[in-house]
Order: C-alpha cells, then sequence, then structure tokens
C-alpha cells in the first residue's frame, strides 16, 4: 500500500470515508477536523462502520465534538494513522501487476448465482499472473478491500475488456463516481459495490446502459433511491439490495413498481419487510423471474385476486392494463421469515409458473415450533419442483402425497367441510390416486384407515453410546405419542436413565425427520406402515 506519513490534515473533509492506515477493512466516516483539549496538534474524529471498532461515542472528557453511531464506534485518529485511499488505477496495479500475496489471492473470488462468493483457483499461477498483468487483456477484476476512493485517470484504454469489477468494501460513496466508472468502462456488465456506504445524492447518474448485474449490498439504499437510479440502468437484469433496511416498497409516480423491464432476479434478502403487501408492488413486474426473501420479518403472504389487484391499482390505472401478478416467477425464497399459517402455504399453489419455493426456518415448516414437516409441504404444493433447495422426485412426490391425505383422511374423515376449508387438494389427491375411506392396509405407500388400524413400525438404535442391538418390529397403535414410544423404547431396549430422540426414516425421503412433540402421536405426524423409527441418545 502506498505511504500515508506525509498525507496533511486538509486532506481529510467531513463526510469522507477513510479507513486505518494498516487495516483497509477497518473502515469509517470523517465526523470531525480539528483540536482535542488536553491534547496537541490536529485529530481526525471517526465513526467507524463496525460497533466497537471505536473508544468513544465522539465526546472526550466531557466535551462534545461529534455525534458517533454507537457508544463504542467513535475515535480520534492522527493524520498518518488514516488513509484518504488510492485510485482505481493504483488498485490495479497493486492486485495484478505484482505478485500476490497469500492474503490477496484468498480475495479473488467470483460471484455465483445466488451472490455467494467462489474462490478462484490458481492454475498455473505464473501464466495467469503474466495474463492479468496485461491490463488489455483483463476481462473481471476483483479490487475487494483495497481502498479506493476515486477514478483517477481515464481507465477506458488501460482495461478495455474488463466486463466484471468487483469494488466491496472500499471508500467510494458518491453516485458520480459509479456513473464515471461505467461511461469509462463501456463494456462492463456487472459490478460490485457492496459495503460501501452510497451518498443519498443520486443527481446527474448518466445512463448505465451496458450493466445487467448491480449489487448494492449493505450500501444505505433505499426504494425511493432504487426508484431515481431505475432509469439509469435500461438493461438492467440483476439487482442485488440485501442488508440495507429496507421496510416499504415505495414506487414513484404509481401505486406499483413500474419500468424494470428486463429485471429477472431482485435480491431483498436481509432486509426489513414485514407486510406482504409491500411485496405486491412489485407483481407488475413482467421479466421477474426470482425473488429472494429471505431474513426478513414477513409473517403471511398471499395471491392478490381481481379485487386485490383493483385496491392496489387505486384509480391510476383501468384493471385492463394490468398484468396477471407475478406472471413470470419461478423461484420464491421465504426462509427465515416469520410465517406460521397453512393459508400462506396454500396461496403459493397460485403463482402461475412458481417451481422454486424456499421455506426453511419459518415457524411453519419447523415441526419442532408446531410447523407442518417436509411430506405436508410437498402434498400441499402441488407445482413445485425444488422445496427447501432440494429437488423433490416424482417417487417423494407421490409418497408425500399418499401420506398426506392418509393423515388428513385418520383426523378428519368425519368434517368434509373443515377438510375443504382447511385442506384445499385433498379432494384432488385423494380422488387422483383412489384412496377410499375403509380400505385396509396395504402397505407404506398404500392407502389404510389409521385411526383404528395397527403400523407395523421397525425400531432401530443408531446411538454409539447405546451400544449394538437388533432392530425389532413392533405392531403399534396410530394414537401411540412420541413420549410414549420413547417410553417403549427404554423398555423394549433396556435404556433406562437415557435421555432419547427418535427421528423417522422412510425410503425414498433425504434425510430422517426429527420427532420431537411428545404429544404428537403417529397419527399426527403422517407415520406410515413399515416405517423405520432410529433411537438415539440427547447429546
Amino acid at each position: 500500500m502506498s505511504n500515508y506519513s506525509n498525507v496533511a490534515a486538509d486532506s481529510f473533509k467531513l463526510g469522507q470515508r477513510v479507513h486505518s492506515a494498516n487495516d483497509t477493512r477497518r473502515i469509517g466516516t470523517v465526523k470531525y477536523v480539528g483540536e482535542v483539549q488536553g491534547y496537541s496538534g490536529t485529530w481526525i474524529g471517526v465513526d467507524w462502520d463496525g460497533d466497537g471498532n471505536g473508544k468513544h461515542d465522539g465526546s472526550v472528557n466531557g466535551v462534545r465534538y461529534f455525534n458517533a453511531r454507537s457508544e463504542k464506534s467513535g475515535s480520534f485518529v492522527r493524520v498518518q494513522n488514516l488513509s484518504p485511499g488510492i485510485s482505481l488505477l493504483e488498485a490495479l496495479q497493486l492486485r495484478y501487476k505484482g505478485e500476490a500475496s497469500k492474503e490477496e489471492e484468498d480475495e479473488m473470488y467470483v460471484l455465483s448465482a445466488t451472490n455467494k462468493r467462489v474462490s478462484v483457483e490458481f492454475v498455473g499461477k505464473e501464466k495467469i499472473q503474466d495474463k492479468l498483468s496485461k491490463f488489455e487483456e483483463l476481462k473481471s477484476a476483483s479490487l475487494s478491500y483495497m481502498g479506493v476512493s476515486s477514478l483517477g485517470v481515464d481507465i477506458g484504454t488501460i482495461v478495455p475488456k474488463l466486463k466484471e469489477l468487483d469494488l466491496t468494501g472500499n471508500l467510494l460513496s458518491e453516485w458520480k463516481v459509479v456513473g464515471a466508472i461505467c461511461e469509462q468502462l463501456p463494456g462492463l456488465t456487472a459490478i460490485n459495490f457492496s459495503n460501501n456506504i452510497m451518498s443519498k445524492d443520486i443527481s446527474g447518474l448518466p445512463q448505465l446502459k451496458g450493466i445487467c448485474i448491480l449489487v448494492l449490498n449493505n450500501t444505505g439504499i433505499n426504494w425511493v433511491q432504487v426508484e431515481i437510479i431505475k432509469p439509469s440502468l435500461p438493461a438492467i437484469e440483476e439487482l442485488h439490495l440485501m442488508g440495507n433496511n429496507i421496510s416499504a416498497i415505495q414506487p414513484v409516480s404509481s401505486p406499483v413498481v413500474q419500468g424494470f423491464e428486463t429485471l429477472r432476479l431482485l435480491n431483498l434478502e436481509e432486509n426489513s419487510i414485514a407486510e406482504w403487501n409491500e411485496i405486491l408492488k412489485l407483481s407488475q413486474l413482467r421479466s421477474l423471474e426470482q425473488l429472494y426473501l429471505n431474513k426478513n420479518n414477513l409473517s403471511r403472504i398471499y395471491y392478490p385476486d381481481d379485487d386485490a389487484i383493483c385496491k392496489l391499482l387505486g384509480a391510476s390505472e383501468s384493471h385492463e392494463k394490468s398484468y396477471m401478478p407475478f406472471q413470470n416467477l419461478r423461484c420464491l425464497l421465504l426462509g427465515n421469515n416469520k410465517i406460521e399459517d397453512p393459508a400462506s402455504i396454500d396461496t403459493l399453489n397460485c403463482f402461475p409458473k412458481l417451481m422454486e419455493i424456499r421455506l426453511s426456518e419459518n415457524p411453519i415448516a419447523d415441526p419442532g415450533r408446531g410447523g407442518i414437516p417436509r411430506f405436508v409441504l410437498i402434498a400441499r404444493l402441488g407445482k413445485i419442483e425444488i422445496l427447501n433447495g432440494s429437488e423433490v422426485s416424482p417417487r417423494e412426490r407421490k409418497d408425500s402425497e399418499i401420506r398426506y391425505v392418509r393423515l388428513v383422511m385418520s383426523k378428519l374423515h368425519d368434517n368434509p367441510e373443515e377438510i375443504k376449508q382447511l385442506h384445499p387438494r385433498f379432494i384432488e389427491l385423494k380422488d387422483f390416486y383412489g384412496i377410499e375411506d375403509e380400505r385396509p392396509s396395504i402397505g407404506a405407500t398404500g392407502p389404510q384407515k389409521m385411526a383404528s388400524g395397527l403400523l407395523s413400525i421397525t425400531l432401530k438404535c443408531v446411538g454409539a453410546s447405546i451400544g449394538e442391538k437388533p432392530p425389532l418390529t413392533k405392531k403399534l397403535p396410530a394414537t401411540t405419542t412420541v413420549g410414549k414410544l420413547k417410553s417403549l423404547c427404554e423398555s423394549f431396549f433396556k435404556l433406562k436413565s437415557m435421555r432419547l430422540k427418535l427421528f423417522l426414516q422412510e425410503e425414498g425421503f433425504p434425510l430422517p425427520m426429527l420427532v420431537d412433540d411428545e404429544m404428537a402421536s403417529l397419527m399426527d405426524l403422517g407415520v406410515g406402515n413399515d416405517s423405520t423409527i432410529l433411537i438415539d441418545e440427547e447429546s
């Protein structure tokens, strides 16, 4: 890195982004430049991005010099211990002209489709280093945490073939610099500005005609600003907005978001959206195929009917001008929210092209918190091909749907109206598989009346501390609770003074399912004939 010992105090101004001279990852914002009572010379007051990176809240010895974000995010730093950053060209030269250190090699990665880092493997390192040192051949550059704060000279003639640029964690904050980079690099199609705290002023942003992928995770951007930059992104296909504390979608001139004609993927993970009505404002984006909403605060979802669409559009547009909501959405990620009602699951069948859904880490998908197991989710979601990242095979779907029908029949066989209301697919599935109410048991995937019958269950010890014991097959009532089954296992295998945990293992299912609700019966869990229960000891 450059030598900062000669940097003058006037190199720093209020609001400027800086990093520690010996740590490019320790980044903050200048909040004060001047003297500090009781100490000689000029000091720079910095509010560091990371809580706990400082020593105080902007006040020293009872005198307040600035307001820091938290009690321990502020500190005063000597000029020589801070860096105002380097130019983009200097960063390119540091990263690709010289020999890469081990740390720098670890920082060289590409972004996967889900915006995760995939490390670049250095095969034939010398040849690659030689090729990358020829800037005119460089097509992809990773300059994360290099302290880039300015563009510098015209880089268009230096890296004319650059298509992908990662500027994660630098000192950039001005949108005019973003515009200048894209103007000087007309071949650029993907750019990552994550972890740069961007200015609220977006005036004068030029057309970013070639940008197809824009990553603005943890930049402090809100949806009002997204609407401002939208006209500058005529070719955008992927927009990543993770971790920006977005709680509302705020269209400018319409009740719903318009434009974004080419947008296929919108990533709003790790934000603060609590109301599904905010998400409905995205329903008219005709090209949208993937919507990432993991780690928000959503508690319910629904597919809007005609009345809801009319109410959403209001008087600004006729219903005839509207499009089928989410008409091309294929992938919807809802993991780690607060969804807990089965109706939110059933409504997913209304999305016309939805094939992939993530529901993990929601109460509704956690049997341990009163949610429903995977086989019930599969049965209720008739068109889903990928659930929680795992493919639903034809065999798993068939087994899940038959098992689900048996479960509903055993619990609600005398109340057809309640069945119709609570289990919309039940009648369809029952008729499809030809399952009769009183047909006797015919095996694992065959129908049976579980409420009054006995189930053949194989009990198998798998815990190392239990020791080797031959499996046992027992006939048990379908009303046997998990708590009672644990007691029976203690007796069958002589496992006194052990705390047991049980797992349901069935052919065709990828992983055993933990069954830990002691009040739930085998019937409640949809356990079929010839199922296997694995017995382990709690650690």
